[in-house]
């Protein structure tokens, strides 16, 4: 039995990386568009896919920098949206919503460190896609609770400090429903 020569084994490969080479690609998935003045882009990894969100700490320094804080301290790990109104908003930033016994209380907790401050940007409104820091009726005692717009929402400029904007996975936080898991959240490029 002989052994086919090394320019049959070439022609053979050339012919498979010829044909493999022809079959349609997946395009990669554009690279987001942040703002001029953006900063940190948070990365929140849920049950329905992931999302990222850029930050303005130029014009929510205060709100900016602790969001970033809470983030780094894994403190959204495992939390669910505690709040989906359709066509308005989807919620997160209670620690009561890990534990699912405690469903009557989602919405009521936080970090236990209020910003104490609310940053309003005329830059910033709530256009679809705005990430927003939430409060229990003095958006001085804003916390760690935040929302997504999922369509814009004028009537809360001027209420509400927008320290965000969705700029990759809006269709995953349209998909959001009450009780979906926060897997991760983090910081774009850290560790």
């Amino acid at each position: 039995m002989t052994r086919p020569g090394l320019s049959a084994v070439s022609a053979v490969l050339a012919v498979s990386v010829t044909a493999f080479a022809g079959l349609p690609q997946k395009p990669a998935p554009p690279a987001p568009v942040t703002s001029l003045g953006s900063g940190p882009i948070v990365v929140i990894e849920t049950e329905r896919g992931t999302f990222e969100f850029e930050t303005y700490p130029n014009e929510a320094p205060k709100t900016t920098a602790h969001v970033l804080e809470l983030v780094r301290a894994h403190f959204y790990d495992g939390q669910r949206f505690h709040r989906v109104i359709p066509n308005f908003v989807v919620q997160a930033g209670d620690p009561a919503s890990r534990d699912p016994a405690r469903r009557d209380e989602w919405g009521t907790g936080g970090s236990g460190k209020a910003v104490g401050i609310v940053e309003i940007s005329k830059r910033r409104t709530h256009v679809r896609g705005a990430v927003a820091l939430a409060h229990p009726g003095d958006a001085r005692l804003g916390d760690s609770q935040f929302y997504v717009a999922l369509s814009p929402a004028p009537r809360l400029d001027g209420d509400d400090t927008v320290f965000g904007q969705v700029i990759a996975g809006l269709e995953v936080v349209a998909s959001i429903s009450a009780g979906d898991r926060i897997i991760r959240a983090s910081v774009k490029g850290e560790k």
